[in-house]
């Protein structure tokens, strides 16, 4: 049987985090999916704070980064 996922980034997104707008933009500069059934998908994204982050990117679970306050710009 084969997983979908329902992935809400991918490399070369713009985003915004809406609870720290002091971050300022982010590329999305990386994605990963597990392969396996019910593995994880993550974005790693580089803020123009100088920060690089890692958000999960399975828009259907409930810790994704859109749930969590990131928006493409």
């Amino acid at each position: 049987m084969e997983e979908k996922r329902y992935l809400y980034l991918k490399v070369g997104d713009w985003v915004i985090h809406q609870r720290y707008p002091e971050w300022g933009a982010g590329i999305v500069v990386e994605e990963r999916n597990s392969l396996v059934q019910g593995g994880s998908s993550y974005v790693k994204i580089a803020f123009r704070d100088g920060q690089t982050r890692i958000f999960d990117n399975n828009f259907q679970n409930a810790t994704c980064c859109y749930h969590a306050g990131l928006r493409r710009r």
